[in-house]
């Protein structure tokens, strides 16, 4: 699902919301997940998971195609790990998985 999408089904869910309101909201949720993620911190959603922070050391690595050694810097980069709850939704059933009204979602 593209972000587009997300903010289409949460405006046709809650009708009483224009969708530039839907659209304002969930970009906001996303930077400020992200911003939470920048400053090295760790971003929990309960019910849904946890966004972290987890670095690659810097190391040497090849050229395959030249063969020459070069030095890789240090990488941060984001982890996600579902809850409990999104692990046993996704293994219910098929069924389970489509959403369809606001009172489903758990």
């Amino acid at each position: 699902m593209i972000k587009s999408t997300l903010v289409q089904r949460i405006a046709e869910n809650y009708p009483h919301l224009y969708q530039s309101a839907v659209n304002n909201i969930v970009s906001a949720i996303l930077d400020e997940i992200v911003e939470g993620l920048a400053r090295g911190g760790r971003v929990e959603l309960r019910g849904f998971g946890v966004f972290s922070v987890s670095h690659r050391q810097a190391r040497t690595g090849r050229n395959p195609r030249t063969g020459e050694y070069l030095k890789i810097e240090q990488k941060r980069f984001p982890v996600f790990k579902a809850s409990r709850a999104v692990h046993e939704r996704l293994n219910r059933g098929e069924d389970s998985i489509l959403i369809n009204s606001p009172s489903e979602v758990t």
